[in-house]
């Protein structure tokens, strides 16, 4: 069993505030490395410390704008592995390009396994990631993958509110595991939103399979995008005779009109982690709420580091 000269955390441009978080928990202090560029929009990395030795993780989720990021943390494993690091953690809170994980369709690229196969030949040892959009990604890659989630953070928000007439509502057919699982930590039943998409982005509500009269909704998914489904599903279930609506979701992309979609909604709360940052807004922050996983992606740093088991953080 290797012994590494200590732990090192990194950061490119996508979400310092939450590695600083990461860092806090952790007591560390993140590592000191300059992240720029040139003039014609070429990353320039400069790592300001020794890393020979040690046990690296560069934490960067690969969220808006998705090229940037991902290439921000590429050179930095390249870097790292260049000045001799004892191992490389590549830490994705968010896995950009993960909603490509298949071909449904002639001539399609599966956009998933591409980064994956990125991410290994610039040289990580390992992947930390957080509830991938499709789980059969871990297979992608030919090097350990812990793939973590944010269920239980996102359960702890509602749990204080003893919803005795609480009901998870999953808005299609594809997250109805997630659904059950969520449903299951807080001891209510689930209901289900069949929809079909005409097209990318655009979703019709066709039908509820569930009681959800009289209830409170919870509807959860694990990535908001441009929050069409979401507040399709949302007006529905009012429509339903729904006695409150809430929504959440693990990764907050928000492109396009999603911040004022869920605004203008009629769901009550927002909730979301904090894999992705959210603009600074008051007016967002009234409706849109923020549960950290930062102290979870922290343990799930201190245990790979000490060759302990992941299985652990599940419990």
């Amino acid at each position: 069993m290797k012994n590494y000269e200590g732990i090192k955390v990194f950061t490119g441009n996508a979400n310092r505030d939450f590695v600083r978080s990461v860092c806090n928990s952790l007591d560390l202090e993140m590592g000191d490395c300059d992240v720029t560029t040139f003039s014609d929009g070429e990353i320039n990395v400069n790592i300001k410390e020794t890393v020979r030795g040690y046990d690296v993780y560069i934490v960067q989720p690969t969220h808006s704008p998705v090229n940037d990021n991902l290439m921000e943390l590429l050179i930095l494993i390249d870097a790292c592995k260049r000045a001799s690091a004892g191992r490389i953690n590549a830490v994705l809170p968010y896995y950009g390009y993960a909603r490509q994980d298949r071909k449904t369709k002639s001539r399609e690229p599966i956009t998933a396994k591409l980064v994956a196969n990125i991410l290994e030949k610039a040289g990580a040892d390992r992947v930390v990631t957080m509830d991938l959009h499709a789980g059969q990604i871990q297979g992608y890659f030919d090097i350990p993958v812990d793939h973590l989630s944010a269920m239980a953070e996102l359960a702890d928000y509602f749990r204080p509110m003893n919803l005795e007439d609480g009901v998870v509502v999953s808005p299609d057919l594809g997250g109805v595991t997630r659904a059950r699982n969520f449903a299951n930590l807080l001891g209510v039943p689930i209901a289900i939103i069949e929809k079909r998409r005409p097209k990318a982005n655009v979703s019709e509500v066709m039908n509820i399979i569930g009681d959800v009269e009289g209830k409170t909704c919870i509807l959860v998914d694990d990535i908001i995008d441009t929050a069409g489904t979401m507040c399709q599903a949302a007006a529905k279930l009012d429509e339903m005779g729904a006695k409150e609506v809430y929504g959440c979701a693990v990764h907050g992309v928000l492109s396009g009109p999603a911040i004022q979609r869920i605004l203008d909604s009629s769901m009550k709360e927002f909730i979301i982690t904090d894999t992705i940052p959210l603009p600074d807004n008051d007016a967002v922050r009234t409706k849109i709420k923020v549960v950290t996983v930062a102290p979870k992606i922290a343990k799930a740093i201190s245990i790979i580091n000490k060759n302990q088991s992941i299985s652990s953080i599940f419990k």
